[in-house]
């Protein structure tokens, strides 16, 4: 997984509705390390329990990426696959560069 730098100003309180994957990994990072800046190569995959995300806001990812299986984690795989049919069937332009879908992923 890359390695990314991150910054929380503030950490968050409630319910967190995480707007990116590095946004995720950056929270969930500080929810393992209660570090508030440096750098986060946190690999989440399937399985994984989240302990701050409770949603994500993301555009759709490559097959077979790391990110993807990010979102699998906490919606889980069925779901998305079955988002990415219908998104497919709809003729939905998928990994547009600067285009969110709005997928809110999770129970708010």
């Amino acid at each position: 997984m890359h390695l990314e730098a991150f910054e929380i100003p503030e950490p968050p309180t409630g319910k967190v509705v995480a707007v990116g994957t590095t946004t995720c990994r950056t929270l969930e990072t500080w929810a393992l390390t209660g570090k508030t800046s440096g750098w986060t190569d946190l690999f989440i995959t399937p399985g994984y329990q989240f302990k701050v995300v409770k949603s994500l806001v993301t555009n759709f990812h490559v097959p077979k990426s790391t990110l993807l299986m990010l979102v699998c984690a906490l919606a889980g795989r069925e779901r998305i696959l079955d988002a990415y049919a219908e998104a497919v069937e709809g003729e939905v332009p998928l990994l547009q560069l600067r285009r969110c879908d709005a997928d809110l992923i999770g129970a708010l």
